[in-house]
């Protein structure tokens, strides 16, 4: 390991599409990183690119070279554009939002994102949204295609930051694990937000990192009877679309 080039990886992993300009006690807070530490690798950021500084606000965001480590990440794939056709039409067809996450660290970060015009609720679900990993229902199914020991050490450090609350989140992921294990998705309705009813499938890719296809509605819009009808098929059949795309070049 590294060390300056993982607190530097920690900084850019520290904005969100809610949080887009940050100050140097903003990065420090979030990235647990002493403040004289944080000011010294974001200056040299914003010297390699990847960051932009704004004097008057005294604040930093992402730059565009960052954006496109993003698009080369998936430059090999065909996933993007399978994954966005299958998801949009799931989504126009249930009146839904569909997502696509994957990992990043303890949390599951949007990737791909489609909403039909004309469903009930709108959704702050947009890409790079970000949901704990221990905590929603798009991590507990992502849990489900880690390896074994991937798994355990995620647990222990899941554990390690939120000891209070690692109780409830242990059983309500034992619930999840053996709920994708008998149907192959996990449900949450008014779970993890009163006002949503999620169903969320993982996505094995051999030789590749995981990820998690997701649908999300309002609560009464989504019922159990729906989701063993409609919903739970129709993601499984989705997910094994995208496990079918041409796999990295």
């Amino acid at each position: 390991m590294v060390a300056p080039f993982a607190r530097a990886l920690a900084l850019l992993g520290a904005f969100t599409p809610q949080d887009y300009r940050l100050s140097n006690r903003d990065l420090a807070t979030r990235t647990k990183l002493p403040a004289s530490t944080v000011a010294r690798i974001a200056k040299s950021l914003v010297v390699a690119g990847y960051l932009h500084y704004c004097e008057d606000e005294r604040k930093y965001r992402l730059a565009a070279p960052v954006l496109a480590l993003g698009y080369a990440a998936f430059a090999g794939f065909d996933l993007q554009r399978t994954a966005r056709e299958d998801l949009q039409d799931l989504a126009d067809s249930q009146r839904v939002q569909v997502n696509l996450s994957s990992r990043d660290r303890l949390d599951l970060v949007v990737l791909e994102s489609c909403s039909s015009a004309h469903a009930p609720l709108a959704l702050n679900l947009d890409v790079g949204a970000r949901n704990g990993i221990a905590s929603s229902p798009m991590g507990w199914a992502l849990f489900a295609a880690l390896p074994e020991l991937e798994r355990y050490y995620l647990m222990e450090t899941v554990e390690r930051r939120s000891p209070r609350d690692w109780p409830r989140l242990r059983r309500r992921l034992g619930k999840a694990l053996g709920e994708l294990y008998d149907v192959g998705y996990c449900t949450s309705i008014g779970e993890w937000d009163r006002n949503l009813g999620i169903v969320a499938v993982p996505v094995v890719m051999e030789g590749g990192a995981p990820f998690v296809v997701a649908s999300v509605g309002s609560s009464a819009q989504i019922t159990r009877a729906r989701i063993q009808r409609e919903l739970g098929p129709r993601l499984l059949s989705v997910a094994r679309r995208i496990q079918q795309a041409r796999e990295p070049k």
